[in-house]
């Protein structure tokens, strides 16, 4: 039996897209290249290509490239090399993940698209996602946000569909609980795991109540509940007066209208009816008006 390589497939489709291939060939050249002075790739150079490429390519190919299901060590492992790791994520010694987001706090793009990834990331044990937002889709896009900057995340190995920046949290002493709550976001979010594992299986999406209820969570959290997402519009129609529609215009109108056909035409029917007594009434009267 022949087994289906994601990974390979969404490369292919890349290279049929015109702005995806010279993107993708943008940055694998740039990440590969050796500096003439260090013998180093230049990993500014390398960050900046990436961003540009997952940036400006639709997510229909960036998507299946970083996110591709895999079921063999092969397939993970070009999953895993589709960020060119070698220059843009590993170093000889992880830093410490403090200083890592001091440098992402203190440059505006990379502080917003981490607010942004822990909006949309943000794990909710009770909600049938494990997102506390409830959208898979959201999630990825803000975790490739993060793709190019101080701290890029990526596949730890390629046996596994775990990912985490490059960093550690072995020497933040006092302030490990913040090190490793910035740290968990990668390694131990249930919201990010499952939109991770559920890419290509027809999951990622938006859910409605009604997929809530048919999802199954990739982890197993003991009884669920159905999260139930209330629009801005919904609640403004909580809160203001029905309106009737063009449908129930319609419908009032006619309503009323047949209403009153009923009564001219019953108004008719008295008028036949009581007239042979006016007429007798009348004729009475004039009898004994002569006599």
């Amino acid at each position: 039996m022949t087994t289906v390589n994601r990974c390979l497939d969404a490369a292919k489709a890349c290279n049929v897209d015109d702005v995806c291939q010279k993107l993708r060939t943008e940055y694998v050249s740039t990440c590969i290249k050796p500096s003439t002075k260090s013998g180093l790739c230049n990993r500014s150079r390398c960050n900046k290509a990436l961003r540009r490429f997952f940036d400006r390519v639709p997510p229909e190919y960036t998507h299946e490239l970083l996110f591709c299901p895999c079921s063999d060590m092969a397939c993970s492992e070009r999953r895993r090399q589709t960020i060119v790791p070698s220059c843009s994520y590993e170093g000889e010694d992880k830093p410490s993940c403090l200083s890592q987001m001091r440098i992402c706090k203190a440059d505006y793009v990379c502080r917003s698209r981490l607010a942004q990834f822990q909006y949309d990331c943000q794990p909710e044990e009770q909600s049938a996602t494990g997102c506390k937002q409830g959208n898979y889709a959201a999630c990825l896009i803000a975790y490739t946000g993060l793709i190019g900057s101080p701290i890029t995340p990526n596949y730890v190995d390629n046996s596994t569909s775990d990912v985490s920046p490059w960093c550690s949290c072995s020497a933040s002493g006092n302030l490990r609980d913040q090190c490793s709550e910035f740290l968990d976001y990668f390694t131990n979010n249930v919201c990010l795991r499952n939109a991770l594992l559920t890419f290509g299986n027809g999951m990622d999406f938006t859910p409605t109540p009604t997929r809530l209820q048919r999802l199954s969570p990739v982890t197993d959290r003991g009884p669920q509940r159905t999260t139930v997402f209330v629009t801005m519009e919904t609640e403004q129609n909580a809160l203001s007066p029905a309106k009737p529609t063009q449908d129930s215009k319609v419908r009032l109108w006619s309503d009323s209208t047949a209403s009153f056909d009923t009564q001219q035409n019953s108004a008719r029917a008295f008028a036949a009816a009581s007239l042979p007594v006016w007429i007798c009434m009348f004729l009475s009267f004039s009898l004994r008006c002569d006599q």
